[in-house]
């Protein structure tokens, strides 16, 4: 598999549905799996990350819904599991509880808890990762004190085997295109600068993988095939649509509120795991009036 060609495009980062009690609802992710492929026509998924609450997960629970939504996706698109821990050693091993799915990548965090690495020991955590697991590794630079510069990440790419690329989460679309300018075709960039989708793929991004694409796949869809259509006119429009949908469900509730959209337009996408807060009202009706303007719901 050549996976400068096999992970592009609109990747959504699955929620994971839990119920009242805060177990995953399986049905709900397979039957998510099945919408996104199905009729949405994303690209690929991603499973286990920030979107998907991968933080509250136990390693059995990872490997439960990747596992599961590789099996529900039959080989259709690729599958990217992600790994939100704070040691190489937790990243390691769960890594190798994923070791026998059909994963087209592993994307895992910096270390995320109140100390960061310096730049030698943040490329000796991702070169360990990459050795002892033995997968392909997606840098997935979000942590906003424990950043990877584009510099660093430049030279993981380079570097390390293994380390094939990067989701750029800041909201700096600077720093997304210095990493493409370093880059090159060295690697895998992926935006997940949500509110400016459009200026990412016109800047050359390998595709997305981004909250905002799980709540509205079908309109990240129809940008990204805009935009490689050379209809910027189009994009345009959709941009405004997009941002609008944006501006409404981003906080510090954000995978509960694009459970909140999900649910608008009749996808089953079950509760967040506490403490994070359900939608609240004000939000709910924000979301409800972008959806609309969007055309997402009538």
């Amino acid at each position: 598999m050549d996976l400068k060609t096999s992970i592009y495009g609109i990747v959504p980062p699955m929620t994971t549905p839990f119920d009242p009690d805060g177990a995953i609802d399986e049905r709900a992710l397979r039957a998510d799996v099945r919408y996104l492929i199905e009729q949405a026509g994303v690209h690929g998924l991603a499973v286990g990350g920030s979107t998907g609450e991968g933080h509250t997960l136990t390693m059995d629970e990872l490997r439960h819904i990747v596992g599961a939504a590789v099996e529900e996706t039959e080989g259709r698109v690729p599958v990217i599991a992600g790994i939100i821990v704070d040691s190489t050693r937790q990243a390691v091993a769960y890594g190798r509880a994923l070791a026998d799915l059909d994963l087209a990548a592993l994307q895992v965090t910096p270390v995320h808890y109140l100390f960061k690495p310096d730049d030698e020991h943040m490329y000796a955590h991702f070169a360990g990762i990459a050795q002892e697991v033995g997968r392909p590794v997606i840098v997935y630079n979000v942590v906003p004190w424990s950043y990877c510069s584009p510099a660093l990440l430049t030279r993981m790419i380079r570097e390390l085997e293994g380390v094939i690329g990067v989701k750029q989460s800041a909201s700096d679309l600077k720093l997304l295109a210095d990493l493409l300018l370093d880059v090159g075709d060295e690697g895998i960039i992926m935006s997940a600068v949500d509110a400016l989708l459009y200026p990412s793929f016109c800047l050359g991004a390998h595709g997305a993988i981004a909250a905002i694409l799980t709540a509205v796949p079908e309109l990240c869809m129809r940008l990204w095939e805009a935009v490689q259509g050379g209809d910027h006119a189009a994009a345009l429009t959709l941009h405004g649509k997009l941002l609008r949908v944006w501006n409404a469900i981003s906080g510090d509730n954000l995978p509960a509120n694009v459970k909140h959209a999900m649910a608008l337009q009749g996808r089953a996408a079950g509760l967040p795991r506490a403490p994070m807060p359900v939608t609240t009202p004000a939000q709910g009706a924000a979301i409800e009036r972008a959806l609309r303007a969007a055309g997402m719901i009538r």
